[in-house]
């Protein structure tokens, strides 16, 4: 499985502009993923057709607000980046450029006594 783990990228569309945040995770050998835009109601999202190609993955997505229509996704992960394109009927496409993996850091502070 590829791009597995929490991702970062910045979108700028008519709808939202700023950093959105997506995890990819192996359900059992099939893929997971959880979308994040902060401060947006984000709409239940259907992905399926999840395809592999090398280090890029493809897929298709469905939301309530556009019935019957399909949403298509191609992301092409390396090591620690990503770039890749959104579809979207009526809206166009959606560039995802210089997306980043996020890491995730525990700070253990402890007062030293003296």
């Amino acid at each position: 499985m590829i791009g597995l783990g929490k991702w970062s990228v910045c979108v700028d569309t008519m709808f939202f502009s700023g950093e959105t945040f997506f995890t990819i995770k192996d359900n059992n050998g099939e893929y997971g993923w959880e979308l994040d835009v902060p401060g947006v109601d984000v709409p239940e999202i259907e992905i399926h057709d999840i395809k592999e190609d090398g280090n890029t993955l493809t897929a298709t997505a469905n939301v309530d607000l556009l019935p019957g229509k399909d949403i298509d996704i191609t992301a092409t992960f390396e090591e620690n980046t990503f770039e890749g394109l959104i579809k979207i009927p009526f809206i166009g496409k959606i560039k995802l450029k210089d997306g980043k993996k996020s890491f995730s850091f525990v700070f253990q502070y402890q007062k030293s006594e003296s």
